[in-house]
């Protein structure tokens, strides 16, 4: 085409595009812009190819309009059952998409879907993938099914619907019943055609310790080696400080510090100290000062980027940064100097901030304590603890706190300080989802032996205190000095979703305001508050959870509903995930009168898309915990065939009755495995109700359940009511 053409194209285009152009047909856009006669030819062309390429569509009254009428831009979702949604990038409404609609994408492709005219009433729009705009999953991982001369892979992933076609000579050293990984080199045609590819990596057998985790990593694209390049530079990295990297450091080794963590953390990146003098708290918040081994744009950096965060997988961390850096020079480890980025906080005698100092620091800690031996020390003081324990708990803890006597009175300044805070956070709205998660023990084969509550105690609410207050302080001070900055944020929910919520609790007596816009967060406190102690209450807070959105990382500060709070970032934790790393970058150039314009620039070019890829990797990682989670559930319940316990039901759906025992475990009861009666299905108040008989089962009633099934592919374990007991 000549370039005379393809400019009244543009410019066809363009007015059609405009604020000024309202839909017409192709004749009377003709005449309104003037088109001679012996060019409509010529026009007929442009406008069949602008259609072609989705930058317009004619309509079925043969109106032309333009494509965001039309065609949704979205991240795709699909489900196991084959249909799904696309999620726009403008965040409007989601499109449902037909399994026969779908074509070859996969799930979380970038497509563009073309709208269905119409919708039925109340359901989701509804459309079909006419492109792909970016491929999201390059590799499938699954279970190799051999034939004569080809095999197929059946996908781990319950979301990748189709097999994948492997034809005999790129099979390479697998065999039947291996696990793999393929690297897909045609998506198919959705219809007729599978997928197919090449095998390019065998795990193991399936029945491998740690082959199953292993696949679930390797199925959400999560790298768990890190390229030898890599290694090579983490290994150039000094184990030990430098006298020049702690020049014009504030230099506080001599400040009584410590570690909190688990028994079994590696990467210790957070320590605190804390001092109370003529009525006022000094609280230091010392971070690993990571940015001073990973420098910007070298391969340490670049790595860490495209991980995003550290994953933890049960048997496993697959970390961020090589264990030279996480394990090594950049953790606090007891009784060695290390590098650090600093918060200290001044707080008045109700734990008020008054005042705050960031600073590079070089520091020294003095002991590396867990939360069990925390927990022991200042429960023995604490007048809410001490009259639950026994006499051999009294005489253990008091051993404990004899042995740590140089910081047992930090340790008890540090318990006053935490409540004033969570005081202070509850006043204002803050929401604390306090009920247990679980945790997976297990065997030297990788075989779990033992699922129970991880139960949050007094240590562990002391650390995520001063985590919080940290992180808060930091990200008000760098908004007021409007520097470029990565904010965690957290939007406002769903008014729907919260009326939904409140129909719910209003089953059991429990009522919430008016439901507006905008709910403050106090109403959801207050709805958590009410059911304290309630047999209702674990699967409530859950579900209470479930009708939050979700936090996420963003350039602006657009503040944190969960905490009720404006300022927000994540600051504490540069070992494990990307945007505290990033920050730290900025603080310290700042500090250093480093943060010039042509930084400053460049900062807030990169802004956008490193909160977008870090918000993305995060959910991958959480995605992935999900999952093996899930797995080791079913895992542990399948050699519990026929065995009853205790539960609470957790959810009702016309297909059966989800619950949830007393080991976070769930598993689902079908209503056709229910005997004597035929169920219904009771919207409105989440029940399901026997015919016949009038038998009811609705959210929050204690069950007594027998485990009837598993099924470790699709990761889900079916129940049956113990009606003998």
């Amino acid at each position: 085409m000549n370039s005379l053409y393809e400019d009244r194209k543009k410019r066809i285009n363009e007015y059609i595009q405009s604020n000024e152009y309202h839909p017409v047909k192709i004749k009377q856009l003709a005449a309104m812009i003037g088109v001679p006669a012996e060019d409509k030819s010529e026009f007929r062309q442009i406008i069949r190819e602008l259609e072609e390429e989705n930058k317009i569509f004619i309509d079925g009254h043969g109106k032309i309009k333009t494509a965001e009428d039309v065609y949704v831009t979205g991240r795709f979702s699909q489900t196991q059952r084959g249909f799904g949604f696309v999620m726009p990038e403008d965040g409007g409404e989601d499109v449902f998409i037909k399994e026969s609609d779908v074509g070859s994408a996969m799930h979380d492709d970038i497509v563009v879907a073309k709208l269905n005219k119409g919708r039925r009433s109340g359901r989701n729009r509804e459309g079909v993938i006419v492109q792909i705009q970016e491929r999201a999953v390059q590799t499938i991982v699954g279970t190799l099914d051999m034939y004569k001369n080809y095999a197929f892979v059946v996908p781990d992933s319950t979301r990748q619907i189709r097999d994948l076609f492997i034809p005999g000579e790129k099979l390479g050293s697998a065999e039947h019943g291996d696990k793999v990984v393929v690297l897909i080199t045609d998506y198919g045609d959705g219809h007729t055609k599978n997928p197919s590819g090449e095998v390019i990596e065998v795990l193991g057998r399936p029945d491998d310790p740690g082959v199953d985790i292993l696949s679930i990593a390797k199925s959400f694209g999560i790298p768990e080696e890190f390229p030898d390049n890599v290694i090579k530079a983490a290994k150039r990295v000094s184990q030990k400080v430098k006298e020049e990297d702690c020049v014009g450091r504030k230099d506080i080794r001599d400040w009584l510090t410590i570690t909190i963590d688990g028994e079994d953390a590696k990467d210790l990146d957070d320590a605190v100290t804390l001092t109370y003098e003529n009525g006022e708290y000094t609280l230091g918040v010392h971070i690993a000062d990571v940015t001073n081994y990973v420098k910007e744009g070298k391969l340490l950096d670049k790595e860490a980027l495209l991980r995003g965060t550290s994953v933890y997988l049960v048997d496993r961390v697959i970390p961020m940064l090589p264990k030279e850096l996480s394990n090594g020079i950049c953790s606090l480890n007891e009784g060695v100097d290390r590098l650090a980025l600093s918060c200290i906080i001044k707080l008045d005698d109700n734990g008020v901030v008054t005042g705050h100092e960031i600073a590079e620091t070089l520091i020294r800690v003095d002991h590396r304590m867990s939360y069990t031996s925390v927990n022991k020390i200042i429960s023995v003081n604490d007048p809410d603890n001490i009259t639950e324990l026994t006499y051999a708990d009294k005489v253990d803890y008091e051993a404990e706190r004899e042995k740590y006597s140089d910081i047992a009175p930090m340790l008890d300044l540090m318990l006053r300080l935490s409540r004033l805070r969570i005081d202070i956070r509850k006043k204002r709205g803050a929401i604390d989802f306090d009920f247990p998660e679980s945790k997976i023990i297990l065997d030297e084969k990788g075989h779990p032996t033992e699922i129970k509550p991880y139960d949050r105690n007094a240590a562990t609410r002391i650390i995520e205190e001063f985590m919080l207050l940290a992180n808060e302080t930091i990200a008000e001070d760098y908004y007021w000095q409007e520097q470029p900055f990565i904010y965690r944020s957290h939007d406002y929910p769903d008014a729907e979703k919260l009326q939904e919520l409140s129909l719910l609790v209003s089953n059991y007596d429990i009522h919430m305001k008016k439901i507006k816009e905008k709910v403050h967060p106090k109403e959801i406190q207050k709805l958590l508050d009410d059911i304290k102690g309630l047999p209702v209450e674990n699967f409530i807070s859950r579900i209470t959870l479930r009708s939050m959105k979700r936090a996420c990382y963003t350039s602006t500060a657009d503040g944190h509903y969960g905490l009720a709070t404006k300022y927000y970032c994540h600051f504490t934790s540069p070992i494990r995930r990307y945007p505290d790393l990033q920050i730290h970058r900025i603080i310290k150039e700042n500090l250093n009168g480093k943060l010039t314009e042509k930084r400053k620039e460049h900062y807030h070019s990169i802004m956008d898309s490193v909160a977008a890829s870090s918000s993305r990797l995060e959910r991958r990682a959480e995605e992935a915990e999900r999952e093996v989670h899930k797995l080791k559930k079913v895992q542990y319940m399948s050699d519990k065939i026929g065995e009853s316990f205790e539960g609470i039901i957790s959810g009702v759906t016309e297909w059966g009755i989800y619950v949830e025992l007393e080991n976070t475990v769930e598993g689902m009861i079908r209503l056709e495995d229910i005997q004597g009666d035929d169920y219904y299905y009771d919207e409105g108040r989440y029940k399901v109700v026997g015919k016949r008989f009038g038998r009811e089962y609705m959210l929050g009633q204690p069950v007594r359940v027998k485990v009837l099934r598993t099924d470790i592919v699709s990761r889900t374990i079916d129940f049956e009511m113990n009606e003998e007991e």
